[in-house]
């Protein structure tokens, strides 16, 4: 079992903390795994079980790894909100072993304020400027124009010729299957 109770700072910005999970958080990351609204783009909702079990995974990823979906909190409140992290794609035979991705979930009564974009662009900024990490990109739904506005407001350019159909959305979903890609590369790497 991993330790709970003191969490490890990633990064902060003006309004949020970006940060490990707290055990205070779980029905937060539950909640945010089961709305259908939030999740209204993946072909499936997780249980409060479901949820625990991707709680503790993602948490040991944070601890012992350092990447990872890090729990979103609000300064002011102290309220947790979602998740924005920097994380292994994942991806075989679509990306690269070393793909990183960016991606978030937040719960609904958080939209429309700014907290994914600000979160997000502090770390776009921290993995390649601080990290020197090569490339970052995000994918979605081809449908999903509430994550890929924030790819575009946080300076991921759209990457066509990496699009693709999601080996793991069941063909039950085909609405779900085209993903887009977007994709951010440090600044010394970029081509004229």
């Amino acid at each position: 079992m991993i330790d709970l109770r003191e969490p490890r700072l990633i990064l902060e910005t003006d309004r949020l903390r970006l940060r490990s999970w707290l055990e205070r958080d779980r029905n937060l990351f539950r909640e945010i795994n089961a709305d259908p609204k939030v999740m209204e783009f993946f072909p499936f909702r997780r249980s409060h079980d479901e949820a625990d079990l991707l709680f503790e995974r993602v948490n040991m990823m944070i601890l012992e790894e350092g990447l990872g979906f890090y729990a979103v909190e609000v300064k002011d409140s102290g309220e947790t909100i979602g998740f924005c992290g920097l994380a292994p794609a994942n991806m075989p035979g679509i990306f690269p072993r070393e793909t990183i991705e960016i991606g978030w979930r937040l719960a609904t009564r958080f939209w429309g304020h700014g907290y994914i974009t600000e979160a997000a662009r502090a770390l776009l900024t921290q993995g390649l400027q601080q990290n020197g990490l090569p490339a970052i990109v995000s994918f979605a739904v081809a449908d999903n124009q509430r994550s890929t506005a924030v790819m575009q407001r946080i300076g991921m350019r759209r990457c066509p010729d990496l699009d693709f159909d999601h080996p793991r959305v069941p063909d039950t979903h085909p609405h779900l299957k085209r993903h887009v890609t977007y994709a951010a590369v440090r600044a010394d790497r970029t081509t004229a």
